[in-house]
This record gives structure tokens, C-alpha cells and sequence, in this order.
């Protein structure tokens, strides 16, 4: 893991992604989403590279649909 690598905890991942808690948990539940790395007792984070690689792939998921609904 690169050293400069941020963990993000919940409050942050759901600001940055947009979605809620239950989203989130229900995404990774069904591997949609980046699943989160133990921090300790009841604790969780996700890797910042994971939810923005997340993120990127939505846009990209996107802009695929955009091309064949007007290509």
C-alpha cells in the first residue's frame, strides 16, 4: 500500500460518493462497492484509491451508455 494512502471512514464516504449508508452496505454486499478494511473494535474504512476508482468506474459505466443510446 502506497504510504500516502487515506483511509475515509463512513461520514466521508458518503459524502464523497453520494449515496447512503444503507446503499453503500447493500452495494457491497452484492460486490458493487469496495469493501472496507477493519480499523478495530466496530471500526471500518475504505481505501480513498478504492471508492475514487469506485466512482471513476460509475462514470465510465455512464458515458458507455451514453455512446450506445446515441452512437
Amino acid at each position: 500500500m502506497d504510504s500516502a494512502q487515506k483511509i475515509l471512514r463512513l461520514p466521508k464516504v458518503i459524502e464523497t460518493t453520494g449515496i447512503s449508508r444503507s446503499s453503500i452496505y447493500a452495494k457491497i454486499s452484492h460486490g458493487l462497492f469496495p469493501i472496507p478494511i477493519s480499523l478495530g473494535n466496530r471500526s471500518v474504512g475504505w481505501l480513498e484509491s478504492e471508492v475514487n476508482d469506485w466512482i471513476k468506474n460509475c462514470i465510465n459505466e455512464r458515458n458507455t451508455k451514453k455512446e450506445i443510446k446515441h452512437g
